[in-house]
């Protein structure tokens, strides 16, 4: 008996976490704002409202298309990663995770404030365990190792 619910629980907590499908923003609508962060518990912004999403944006470090570049060579460093959408001003990245979930990381220079916004968000599930706000520190260490360098 506790044999079964143990696999039920397993198979519902498996569920809250990667079942919930949440299509991606297209390139074109997500270059004119990058989108808000859901309520779950799966996206960080550096323009969201709730504190407990919300992450600081990169610096830029130079001419916007430059900064890109450097952030496209930084992903470049991190398996399973596909850049999607490079385009003046905009980057938008598939992460996949080892059990091939994809997560969606997206940059939109911001040179009114000096800096690039980013959002990063789970595809599927309802919470990522504090995925994508490592992803996105572990990115930013890396990229601005690479601008120290130049």
């Amino acid at each position: 008996m506790f044999k079964k619910q143990g696999v039920l629980f397993l198979m519902g907590l498996l569920f809250l976490i990667f079942g919930l499908q949440s299509p991606p923003a297209s390139s074109l609508e997500a270059a004119v704002r990058l989108g808000p962060c859901p309520t779950s518990p799966n996206c960080v912004s550096s323009l969201a409202d709730d504190p407990g999403q919300r992450i600081d944006p990169f610096p830029l470090s130079g001419p916007p298309a430059e900064t890109l570049a450097g952030l496209v060579r930084a992903i470049g460093t991190f398996p399973r990663t596909a850049i999607v959408f490079h385009g003046e001003g905009y980057l938008k990245a598939e992460f996949r995770t080892r059990l091939g979930f994809v997560d969606d990381l997206e940059f939109l220079v911001d040179e009114d404030r000096g800096v690039v916004q980013v959002r990063s968000a789970s595809r599927t599930g309802y919470w990522d365990l504090g995925v994508n706000r490592k992803r996105v520190e572990a990115l930013r260490k890396a990229y601005l190792e690479m601008v120290e360098k130049k």
